[in-house]
């Protein structure tokens, strides 16, 4: 089973993949030399695939020295995460864990390798420490397979021992409609029934609520900060003068019908400005889909009645049955499947979290779910610049809305709909194996390529 606790990890900006992973995977790897420690005097780290591609832009280099120097993306102080690797590249020198500093020169041990073709995945990071004398100590590969998460060559994300005590293994759509049916229980009830074989009730719920509380500070954050994001598009921000446009209607009363679009709209821009920035997010199931599920859960919050904390719990429990789906069985990574595995992704969570939150049956979560993704199949990825700002931005928004409206689908029927989950998950799978490499976030085609004036 995937946890929320590994769905819905807190870290900076701008990507999941290219900034989260490559930094844990950094941490692991100087926790991981042991009593080879005292004996390093060089660490190499090598990008491939589309860390190589869109590193750059996504500061994959600046994530992996963090990680390097002992930062975590949950505890990093947003404000240092620039100024740790730039401190770092300046002095040309690395403090390992315990004191020690090595030679370290970003522009000589950090390799951008876009010719090695990568077999175990996109996203690839092969890291190796060497002593005085030239020997390696230590020699590893890592995969940042989406969504934060990361694997070490020759292990398996999931353990299937782990899984077999789980009181509902599910694996499947079917699989959960099924125990649903055969326990009473709700989906958000079986996924906290999983929780609580590795941790008790009170910590499942704190980390609930600093994921909520992390996901609203993001959203306020966003909503109020103006000015240019960083990189070289010299986008500005939007969120601000959005809500500074609906206050003004609102003084003015006046109501158009389709204003609750602009809140959801607003609401997933600010989170999406804030991950640009590099600022402090919740991945849900990504960064670069970082707005879609926190927009949704705060038009629930603000604007449905009845709504309460206890629902809010409902709603990111479910989110992570279905994100875990997702997960298991095809990808969260836009270099493996495109955009359609994050953004999509998080729709279909949103979705299916929205509609139980709301009081919906298993059938009809499901069948949110199912509706969420159906419509980003194919969805490419392709940053401008290898930025996380265009299109991933507004695509946030779109998202949202669309979540709003699969819950809203799925709640007016009874749950019966001919193409479930399953098959949507494997179309979706399917359809990223087929799309060509340049449309899964390598910036070499689509948007990337026809807007170069950018």
């Amino acid at each position: 089973m995937i946890s929320v606790f590994d769905l819905f990890k807190i870290g900076i900006g701008p990507s999941s993949s290219h900034t989260v992973g490559p930094m844990r995977a950094g941490k692991a790897f100087v926790d991981g030399l042991g009593p080879d420690l005292g004996r390093v005097a060089r660490i190499e780290v090598r990008l491939f695939g589309s860390l190589a591609w869109t590193g750059k832009g996504h500061g994959t280099d600046k994530a992996v020295m963090l990680g390097l120097a002992g930062e975590v993306p949950d505890t990093v102080d947003p404000d240092r995460a620039n100024a740790i690797p730039a401190a770092l590249a300046a002095e040309r020198r690395l403090r390992l864990p315990g004191g020690r500093t090595i030679d370290f020169d970003p522009g000589r041990d950090i390799v951008f390798d876009m010719v090695t073709p990568t077999d175990g995945h996109p996203n690839t990071l092969a890291f190796a420490a060497y002593a005085a004398d030239g020997a390696t100590l230590r020699g590893e590969t890592w995969y940042s397979i989406g969504g934060g998460f990361v694997v070490r060559e020759g292990e398996a994300l999931v353990d299937e021992s782990e899984a077999a005590a789980l009181p509902f293994p599910y694996r499947s759509g079917a699989d959960l409609l099924a125990m649903g049916a055969a326990s009473g229980l709700s989906f958000a009830d079986m996924v906290r029934a999983n929780e609580a074989v590795w941790r008790d009730e009170a910590a499942v719920l704190a980390h609930l609520d600093r994921v909520i509380d992390t996901m609203m500070l993001c959203i306020d954050r966003g909503m109020r900060t103006d000015g240019e994001l960083p990189g070289g598009l010299r986008l500005k921000r939007r969120a601000k003068p959005l809500l500074d446009g609906l206050e003004a209607d609102r003084a003015r009363n006046l109501r158009l019908p389709h204003e609750v679009m602009d809140w959801i709209s607003l609401f997933a821009l600010a989170v999406n400005e804030e991950n640009a920035a590099g600022g402090r997010v919740v991945t849900a199931p990504t960064n670069g889909a970082a707005g879609v599920v926190p927009a949704v859960l705060r038009y629930y919050r603000d604007f449905c009645p009845g709504a309460n904390r206890a629902g809010m719990h409902v709603f990111l429990l479910t989110a992570t049955a279905i994100g875990g789906l997702f997960k298991m069985n095809a990808s969260i990574s836009g270099a493996e499947v495109g955009c359609q595995g994050e953004v999509g992704v998080a729709c279909s969570m949103a979705s299916a979290g929205l509609a139980a939150a709301l009081g919906g049956s298993n059938a009809q979560v499901e069948n949110a779910a199912e509706i969420g993704m159906e419509h980003h199949l194919g969805m490419t990825c392709d940053p401008i610049g290898g930025l996380v700002q265009i299109p991933c931005i507004e695509r946030n928004a779109f998202g949202a809305v669309k979540a709003i409206n699969a819950a809203s689908m799925a709640l007016r029927g009874d749950g019966t709909h001919k193409v479930s989950l399953d098959q949507v998950i494997a179309t979706m799978h399917q359809t990223g194996r087929d799309m060509a490499s340049k449309y899964k976030e390598t910036s070499q085609g689509g948007l990337a390529v026809n807007v170069p004036e950018c």
